[in-house]
């Protein structure tokens, strides 16, 4: 049994175990149907992960950013800005003020990125 993770072959090595007690809850139906030895060795093993990634790896979250999100969906549907606002029914120059922190974006501007994009409603209205 692993106590600490010292190095990144380690790492590995555990999130391989990680990944077969998730392979394993998905074959059964849920985490909640694996025995309880399991899950205690699923949470001691997210412990050493958590630990070796907070400590070692530190690693952050990356902010999430409306920016961000749109460019990510120009990414994913591989289309350009121009593309996009036509889709969003938006003119070029606002839709690259918007992502560019020059311009707030508006109430009709949010409702197209969730209806013609999908973006959560939720997400929408944290951001602004």
């Amino acid at each position: 049994m692993i106590t600490k993770i010292r190095n990144e072959s380690q790492y590995n090595q555990v999130m391989a175990l990680i990944e077969g007690f998730i392979q394993k809850a998905t074959t059964y139906g849920g985490f909640n149907l694996l025995s309880s030895d399991d899950a205690n060795e699923l949470e001691k093993l997210s412990a050493l992960v958590e630990q070796y990634e907070d400590n070692v790896l530190k690693i952050m979250p990356l902010p999430v950013t409306l920016s961000a999100v749109v460019q990510h969906k120009i990414n994913e549907l591989e289309i350009n800005q121009v593309k996009l606002a036509e889709m969003l029914g938006v003119g070029a120059s606002k839709l690259s003020q918007i992502l560019n922190g020059k311009r707030e974006p508006d109430v009709t501007f949010l409702k197209a990125l969730h209806s013609k994009l999908g973006i959560s409603g939720d997400f929408l209205l944290e951001s602004v």
